[in-house]
């Protein structure tokens, strides 16, 4: 599996959602509190998507904007119409009581909104709730808001995920999630491949044949014992050119990309899984539970039981120290 497909895959929780709004001006939906991704793409008309305190941006017919969260954003016709409704906790709560935020809140079909009447802007929004620290490795190669102009392969993409969207089918959850993941990739394409744009790393080092092999196969099996010696044969490469691009390319030598991916694979396990810390350090690589807790401590700063401790009671003292931190 690729590195980009490998983040998405363990980033993305339970659900993903895709709602769309088809509305006459004026209208405004702000997202008090939303995931950490959130898609936005203006089907039909202009779109205005603002971040925060940030001055909106616009989106032409056919651009999508990538906006990353936990930050409020505001959708809306124009940078000044006042904000009609909040979407807080799933609820849809009008600002004022007026006309217009009802509309903006009636059901037209399925997962979409609004008047539907002729002329009626239309405006796709997905959002993916991304956790653990992959989903942080995401996110960090993110700006706050990403504005991918409109094309072909994109538009073609979003026309068929809107036209899915209205209907409520056998199998349509999966559908949409799997259409909602497309988009995505190609928005992610579209803008790392912009001209100002500065992709992460390991994300223009995909592009080398050889590098993007071993990368391959570092995440098809972060576990297995791997040495410079091996990732260059991957790469079908010496190992001092091998070890030399990687580093040049990515930006660290092989073992340390390596180890610092273990380290957050282990760190969602940890969170997400009842796995013991000898069990989570053997499926990320480690046969022994000591030199794992070093490990992980190391790059955490935590040692792995601390890692997932519950957060300390009203009384503000944690828990007694457990076997694993006294080793440590």
């Amino acid at each position: 599996m690729d590195v980009l497909s490998d983040l998405l895959h363990r980033a993305r929780a339970s659900h993903t959602a895709v709602r769309q709004l088809i509305q006459r001006p004026p209208w405004s939906l702000t997202f008090a509190d939303p995931p950490l991704l959130s898609l936005v793409a203006a089907l039909h008309g202009d779109a205005w998507v603002g971040v925060d305190d940030a001055s909106p941006t616009r989106l032409a017919q056919g651009d999508i904007a990538l906006v990353r969260g936990p930050a409020p954003h505001t959708i809306s016709d124009a940078p000044t119409t006042r904000p009609l409704v909040v979407i807080r906790d799933g609820r849809k709560l009008s600002v004022d009581g007026s006309e217009a935020a009802d509309r903006v809140r009636r059901s037209l079909a399925p997962r979409t909104y609004g008047d539907g009447r002729s002329g009626a802007d239309a405006v796709l929004r997905g959002s993916y709730d991304l956790h653990g620290q992959v989903g942080e490795r995401v996110l960090a190669a993110l700006p706050p808001l990403a504005v991918v102009p409109a094309g072909p392969r994109t538009r073609a993409a979003l026309d068929l995920l809107a036209a899915e969207t209205a209907h409520d089918e056998p199998g349509q959850d999966a559908v949409l999630g799997r259409l909602l993941d497309l988009v995505l990739v190609l928005a992610l394409r579209a803008w790392w491949a912009a001209p100002d744009a500065r992709p992460p790393a390991w994300y223009r080092a995909t592009a080398d044949p050889a590098i993007g092999a071993a990368l391959r196969a570092l995440h098809e099996e972060p576990a297995r014992r791997w040495t410079v010696a091996a990732l260059a044969a991957e790469a079908g490469l010496s190992r001092a050119a091998f070890a030399a691009r990687f580093a040049a390319l990515v930006g660290e030598p092989p073992l340390t990309y390596l180890t610092a991916w273990r380290m957050t694979l282990a760190a969602d396990l940890l969170r997400d899984t009842d796995a013991t810390v000898g069990a989570v350090g053997r499926l990320v690589g480690y046969t022994d539970a000591f030199a794992f807790s070093v490990a992980f401590k190391r790059a955490h700063g935590v040692t792995p039981s601390h890692r997932r401790r519950p957060d300390p009671g009203p009384t503000g003292r944690p828990p007694a120290p457990s076997a694993d931190d006294r080793r440590v």
